[in-house]
């Protein structure tokens, strides 16, 4: 089993998301992203939603993104606040892996990083070292960093 750090980079391949750093959270049962702006519409009798995700704080990047309604329900942060969230269904890619999770969309711009990785992506999959960061080779993060 490949053992990576608390926080690593991923690739979010179905909504065109490159070098996006994440946070690996065991504690956390669902993974999320941040968003900036969420509209829903319909296609083909399904909700779609249509978003912006930036990241960085010092070299922010915005990637525009459109994905089909996997499911809405409430969820509780660690706070224990309770909201209802859209989720999407998308493959995430990490330390070579990849593979299909469910994400969902909210307003992460008060934390450190804009992606969560929760236990549900994780687990039987990887190891999380607390003491490690940033285990994985960079080359994502050069396609980033390209315009």
């Amino acid at each position: 089993m490949i053992t990576l750090g608390w926080r690593e980079r991923v690739a979010l391949p179905d909504l065109g998301i490159i070098g996006l750093k994440a946070k690996l959270d065991t504690g956390a049962r669902s993974s999320a992203l941040h968003v900036d702006t969420l509209e829903v519409f319909r296609r083909d009798g399904a909700d779609w939603l249509r978003f912006e995700v930036s990241s960085g704080r010092r070299r922010v990047r915005v990637w525009q993104a459109e994905a089909a309604a996997s499911d809405r329900r409430v969820v509780t942060d660690t706070g224990g606040h309770r909201s209802e969230r859209w989720f999407v269904r998308s493959l995430v890619s990490v330390a070579g892996e990849v593979y299909p999770i469910d994400i969902s969309l909210t307003d992460r711009r008060h934390m450190l990083f804009p992606m969560l990785l929760g236990r549900t992506a994780i687990a039987g999959r990887f190891a999380v070292d607390p003491r490690l960061s940033y285990t994985q080779p960079r080359a994502e993060r050069a396609v980033t960093d390209t315009p």
